[in-house]
C-alpha cells in the first residue's frame, strides 16, 4: 500500500470520526503528495525515498513553526503544530534514540577513517545516506560534531 493510499484511507476515517487534528495532518500530507507528483519530471509518481523526504520536510516545517509559536507564547497555534507532527510521524519509520544514533555515527566514523573535525564532511555524506528517515539532519550533524571533537 502506497503512502497516498494510506493517507486516503486515514482521511476517510478522520472525516467519519470528525477528528480535526488527524484530518489536518493527513490533508497536509496529501497536498504535498499532489504537489510532488505534478512537479516537472515526476511523471505522476513518487518513489519511496521521495515519500520519506516529503514526510521529513513536513515534520521539519512544523517543528520550526512550533518553535516560533512557543517563543511568541501562542499556545493555541503550537498545539495545532504538535498535533500535526504526531500525525505525520506515524508515517515515518521509527526514529533512532540518541544512544543508537551515536553508536551508528561512531561506526561510520571508523568506516570512513575520520579522526578530526575537518573530516565532518566525509562522515556527514555517508551518515546522511545511511540514516535517512531514521533521524533528522540536525541530530546527525550534532552527533558527528560531538564525536569528532572528542
Amino acid at each position: 500500500m502506497s503512502l497516498e493510499e494510506k493517507v486516503m484511507s486515514l482521511m476517510k476515517e478522520a472525516m467519519k470520526s470528525k477528528d480535526e487534528a488527524l484530518l489536518r495532518g493527513v490533508r497536509a500530507i496529501k497536498a504535498e503528495i499532489i504537489k510532488a507528483k505534478t512537479e516537472p519530471g515526476a511523471n505522476g509518481a513518487i518513489s519511496e525515498d521521495g515519500e520519506l523526504k516529503l514526510l521529513q520536510k513536513l515534520v521539519k516545517q512544523r517543528k520550526d513553526s512550533l518553535e516560533i509559536y512557543q517563543q511568541q507564547n501562542r499556545a493555541d497555534l503550537a498545539q495545532k503544530e504538535m498535533e500535526e507532527i504526531a500525525v505525520i510521524e506515524k508515517f515515518l519509520p521509527e526514529q533512532l534514540s540518541e544512544e543508537e544514533l551515536h553508536k551508528e555515527i561512531a561506526a561510520i566514523i571508523v568506516a570512513v577513517g575520520a579522526s578530526s573535525p575537518q573530516d565532518m564532511g566525509k562522515v556527514m555524506g555517508v551518515a546522511s545516506k545511511q540514516l535517512a528517515g531514521k533521524t533528522d539532519g540536525k541530530a546527525i550533524a550534532a552527533a558527528v560534531k560531538a564525536l569528532l571533537n572528542k
